[in-house]
């Protein structure tokens, strides 16, 4: 299961991060509202820990904005606001659960276990994503198209994820690093470029009419065939 922590307490950031993937799950992180944004619209994460302060856009309108997009992601929100009136709000403007700071880690783990068996009403990422003639699992990275079939590497399948979900819909540079490589990791901005030139040529090769455009001094967009 993947996890989308947004946390701007850098020590508890760390801390959760490190619990979490001891506990075996994928995490991603920011530290603010904003990037927590890009995140959540990219749809990778099966649950989102939601700090409710945050700088840049606080959690109460990132989780308003989702929801009226039609985003059900399961959301757990974290928070030190823990006076009954504060649950109450906090559940009512969509988040699925509500944990109170400081709270214990064992605390943390069990609720993100009871919100993966509400069956039907827990978002689950979709494994294959398609569009035009291609097939994407997300799964397995297995590229299905015309020509035939290729694997990508996580990296390449990470991204052309993210270009899947929003086609013909022109996605930033930094959202998409923010979505691939995540906030956190070191990344030269030339190697978005690099992986891009990579995925042109896996199209390339699946004989695919999909063609990933160049907005210059924005980012990139995924066109179907003409």
């Amino acid at each position: 299961m993947r996890i989308l922590l947004i946390e701007d307490d850098k020590k508890l950031n760390e801390a959760l991060c490190y619990a979490l993937r001891q506990e075996g799950y994928e995490v991603d992180t920011c530290l603010d509202g904003e990037d927590g944004l890009y995140y959540m619209e990219t749809g990778t994460a099966d649950l989102v820990l939601l700090d409710r302060m945050l700088p840049g856009m606080d959690g109460a309108e990132l989780l308003r904005l989702r929801r009226k997009a039609g985003d059900t992601t399961p959301v757990l929100m974290l928070t030190a606001m823990g006076t009954l009136s504060d649950r109450i709000t906090g559940l009512d403007m969509g988040a699925d659960d509500y944990l109170v700071k400081p709270f214990a880690m064992e605390e943390l783990m069990a609720r993100i276990r009871s919100l993966s068996r509400r069956g039907a009403g827990f978002h689950v990422a979709s494994s294959e994503l398609s569009y035009e003639d291609l097939t994407l699992s997300e799964s397995s990275c297995q590229l299905t198209g015309p020509g035939g079939e290729c694997t990508l590497s996580r990296r390449e399948c990470g991204l052309l994820a993210a270009l899947l979900r929003h086609p013909r819909q022109t996605l930033g540079r930094n959202q998409l690093l923010l979505s691939v490589w995540g906030p956190d990791t070191e990344v030269e901005d030339g190697n978005l470029d690099n992986y891009i030139f990579f995925l042109r040529k896996r199209l390339r090769s699946l004989n695919s009419q999909v063609m990933i455009q160049t907005v210059r001094g924005v980012g990139y967009r995924l066109e179907g065939c003409v």
